[in-house]
């Protein structure tokens, strides 16, 4: 068996003499690493919650500013 983190993947068919052989690019590999790695700094521990408790406060804030424009241009006297 190969490591999941080797470049190669091996499969072998049950019923026919086939074998499949894959060889995936290292590229893929280290940008998913390093997407998992930049995840999984941004979303746990104390910089994960201030990251959580930012964004929160970012979206209620522009819902609101939305709201209250939209709600000033519907409502608005004549």
């Amino acid at each position: 068996m190969q490591s999941p983190e080797s470049g190669v993947q091996y499969s072998r068919w049950k019923d026919s003499s086939h074998d499949e052989v894959s060889v995936l690019a290292r590229s893929k590999t280290e940008e998913a690493s390093s997407c998992r790695r930049l995840s999984r700094k941004l979303c746990t521990g104390k910089l994960g919650i201030v990251v959580k408790i930012v964004s929160g406060l970012a979206i209620f804030w522009s819902i609101f500013t939305l709201g209250y424009i939209t709600g000033y241009y519907v409502h608005k006297c004549k």
